[in-house]
């Protein structure tokens, strides 16, 4: 039986994209700060440079120490001559998932979960145990975002492709985000609605660090699970704007308290200032807290 990567573990509030051809940056992810990193097969490399990057990531996946980072490669689209060529050389190496661009559809995923499953199948990897993330970067993508989300059991994650959505709708992109607002909801929801994390897309504009708080910010507001960066200097900001307030770990403490209390009295009411709380506000107490942790923050036993 195919075991599920879904969700699970500690938060991903920032994934960092590594050129898969820069041997310095890839030798130095651990230090960077991120929660994972994106080790990038894709737009980051040039036509002539495809293979010699691809054997450069597997190379580090299979000897470098990344510590607790999470270690995901973006892959090339189904639709390129790189596709199948890069799960063969990558998968065996083993990273913690796989980031597929340009998914429009649900085939797409299933496609990548195929060639990934034939591949752990023939070199005796746990099936299932590798995880894909899926990145709408189209109007299509959009509208198929639910299918998408539900297509596989190895879906891991929903992302937004900011910069290819703006272009294939015909919009500027601008600093505020604000035109794809729908976008980034429809993702956030398709994505919790089947248990996925979502992250929202990168903000490119380097030296506006004021900017990238902002929407970070946004992106916590909208329910995504983290943000992706391009440059180490983005990490920290990401970090600080999914920390949580001093009143909102006071609340979460409270509230995961009186959950624990309901357990050992084997009760099912949760109450907390007199007002019940259901699940779903418990598990997101849970999560404040976790998040409060990655931060530094200290967090007293509940």
């Amino acid at each position: 039986m195919m075991s599920s990567p879904r969700s699970g573990g500690r938060p991903r509030r920032s994934l960092l994209y590594i050129p898969g051809n820069n041997p310095g940056m890839i030798q130095n992810c651990a230090i960077y700060g991120a929660d994972g990193v994106l080790l990038d097969l894709e737009d980051a490399i040039a036509l002539a440079e495809k293979d010699a990057a691809r054997a450069l990531v597997r190379h580090a996946l299979e000897a470098l120490d990344f510590g607790g980072v999470e270690r995901v490669v973006r892959i090339n689209a189904r639709d390129t001559p790189f596709f199948a060529a890069d799960l063969a050389e990558i998968i065996p190496a083993r990273p913690d998932a796989i980031r597929l661009p340009k998914v429009d559809s649900a085939e797409d995923v299933l496609e990548a979960d195929r060639l990934i499953s034939r591949i752990e199948a023939e070199r005796g990897l746990p099936p299932g145990g590798i995880g894909i993330q899926a990145m709408l970067e189209t109007a299509r993508a959009i509208v198929n975002a639910a299918s998408i989300a539900a297509a596989s059991p190895r879906l891991v994650g929903l992302t937004l492709g900011g910069q290819d959505l703006a272009a294939d709708l015909g919009i500027k992109a601008t600093a505020g985000g604000l035109e794809l607002l729908y976008a980034k909801s429809a993702v956030v929801i398709a994505a919790k609605a089947f248990g996925l994390e979502a992250f929202d897309t990168v903000y490119t504009a380097i030296d506006d660090l004021a900017g990238l708080a902002e929407q970070a910010a946004l992106a916590l507001s909208l329910g995504f699970s983290g943000k992706a960066a391009i440059h180490p200097s983005q990490v920290p900001v990401i970090h600080a704007a999914f920390a949580p307030t001093e009143k909102e770990l006071r609340k979460a403490l409270a509230v995961v308290k009186a959950a624990r209390e309901a357990e050992e009295r084997r009760s099912g009411v949760v109450a907390v200032d007199g007002k019940m709380v259901d699940a779903p506000v418990v598990a997101q107490a849970e999560r404040t807290l976790e998040l409060a942790r990655l931060a530094g923050m200290e967090v007293p036993s509940a």
